[in-house]
């Protein structure tokens, strides 16, 4: 391989250095005659083009030449830099002007290079060197302004934040505004900071709602545990087939202490809810209450007298009373068991006979009360706010047996019972209805399709709206004894005790109806 050595090298970069000086100086030379003829003449010193630039034997221009291209009108000479002020600064010649706009200077950092965009020089580096940009111009970013105003809604979509309104003089329009709807509800719901005794007062009302479903899932969740069978088979033979206790009448599974509970109270003044009495009952008598309307749950009926929570003892001494219910609910584990401590019993004949007929005073049922709630499933069906419809014309099962028992009779009339709750109209409806009637005849109870407020809420649940519940007691209707348990009753005389029934308590209605119903709708209707 061969090999040069440093002289040889040195030789050749003294010959490049020296060609190099040779053809510059005669290039220099060359310019210099050539731009005195083209200012004598007046004409452009070089063509531009490399054709016509190889034509006159000229060597091709640099990027940098061309980029400085002079410009006749303008009057440049050459396409260098340029100091324009005098101050010793050199500018750069504008970047292909666009429609003939002009340069213009402004402090030093902006110069314009279009009609519509501004060359923007303003960040400077440590070393010294701008970073220069294009920067719109201020009648663009007015321009750009205009055109969102006026742009088409799919072009927008993206960008609206504010409320729908509609723009004077313009074709703007604009969609929702998103999330408007959680400023506000249709529903009410209940404050954080609201008193503890008012939540107290809404878990007592909850719970003697949801007793039964809460009895029948503890069952249940005891029969899932094997350990537990040996107590719960023997219980539920007993309460399906011996216990008689909900229709002997001995009330032998009332407890004071349960009836007298405070949480009761909580439970009454949730509404709230009074009991009122017209007159004072004497102790020595029998008496069957007639409450009325039947509600939805008729909790007034179970505040004046399925607990003292209204003190019926104290405005009827010496009188024992029993609030009676459906005979299937004494059917439910564990919940028959906590309606008897409550002292509830069973509407059926031989109950009503049996606590009419054993305790009290004399051993024979002087001193003790119990209450129907007359209307029953059937009258559920009717309630609704600010009317009252009693079902009452064929209910004359219960007169009957305070004939045969010799126990007067006492009208109820509950004011703001049926307000408590809201159900579908079974007019509108006549479907709903016929499905309603079907189950009341199959299974002896129906389902009224109703709803009130919730738990920390105040328009959607299953617990009944605070409304005032006046319970009004009318005058008794005495009542003489016909028949004994198995006799007949004169039919007349049947007819005669219910119509002065029904006209004592329509005595209660008028007697107190400014009172207790001023927001009534209707008069009290007696139908079915």
């Amino acid at each position: 391989m061969l090999q040069r050595g440093d002289s040889d090298f040195a030789w050749f970069r003294q010959r490049a250095e020296s060609l190099h000086s040779d053809s510059l100086s005669a290039y220099t030379e060359k310019m210099t005659s050539s731009s005195i003829s083209a200012d004598s003449a007046g004409l452009n010193p070089e063509p531009s083009q490399p054709q016509d630039r190889a034509a006159h034997d000229l060597p091709p221009k640099s990027y940098a030449e061309a980029v400085y291209e002079p410009d006749d009108e303008r009057g440049q000479t050459d396409g260098l830099p340029h100091d324009q002020n005098g101050d010793g600064v050199y500018e750069p010649a504008p970047l292909n002007s666009m429609n003939g706009s002009v340069d213009t200077k402004t402090n030093g950092h902006t110069k314009k290079v279009g009609e519509k965009k501004v060359l923007f020089e303003k960040h400077t580096g440590e070393d010294g060197y701008t970073l220069t940009s294009i920067k719109p111009n201020e009648s663009y970013e007015k321009s750009l302004k205009h055109d969102a105003e006026t742009a088409p809604k799919k072009d927008l979509e993206l960008k609206k934040t504010a409320k729908r309104q509609d723009v004077a003089g313009s074709q703007l329009a604009s969609g929702r505004k998103a999330g408007e709807g959680w400023n506000s509800s249709a529903i009410r719901w209940a404050p954080l900071n609201v008193p503890l005794q008012r939540r107290l007062q809404t878990l007592a009302v909850l719970w003697h709602t949801m007793c039964i479903p809460v009895f029948m899932s503890l069952f249940f969740l005891l029969c899932a545990i094997p350990l537990t069978w040996p107590l719960l088979i023997p219980y539920l033979l007993y309460i399906l087939l011996i216990s008689e206790e909900s229709t002997n009448g001995t009330l032998s599974r009332r407890s004071n202490w349960v009836r007298r509970s405070k949480f009761w109270s909580l439970f009454a003044s949730y509404f709230p809810a009074r009991l009122h009495r017209t007159v004072e009952l004497e102790p020595t008598r029998k008496y069957i209450f007639g409450y009325h309307p039947h509600g939805i749950i008729s909790h007034g009926a179970f505040a004046a007298f399925g607990t003292e929570a209204l003190g019926f003892s104290e405005l009827f001494p010496g009188i024992t009373n029993t609030l009676l219910t459906l005979d299937t609910n004494f059917r439910v584990p564990l919940y028959r068991d906590y309606a008897l401590a409550m002292g509830l019993a069973s509407v059926s004949r031989e109950s009503i006979e049996n606590l009419l007929s054993k305790g009290g005073h004399n051993g024979e049922g002087m001193g003790r009360a119990v209450t129907i709630v007359v209307g029953g499933a059937r009258e559920s069906l009717d309630a609704k706010p600010h009317s009252l419809r009693l079902v009452l014309k064929s209910r004359k099962g219960f007169v009957k047996l305070a004939i045969r028992m010799g126990a007067d009779l006492v009208p109820i009339l509950a004011f703001g019972e049926n307000e408590l709750y809201d159900q579908v109209d079974s007019v509108e409806h006549p479907w709903i209805h016929k499905f309603q009637m079907v189950i009341k005849k199959g299974m002896g109870f129906t389902i009224p399709l109703f709803h009130a407020r919730g738990i920390f809420n105040y328009d959607v649940g299953l617990l009944p709206y605070r409304k005032a519940v006046n319970v009004v007691m009318g005058r008794p209707i005495k009542v003489v004894q016909q028949g004994g348990k198995d006799g007949k009753v004169d039919e007349a005389y049947l007819d005669k005790v219910h119509a002065e029934y029904v006209e004592e308590l329509l005595w209660l209605w008028n007697e107190y109806k400014d009172t207790f119903a001023k927001d009534r709708q209707g008069e009290l209707e007696i139908v079915e």
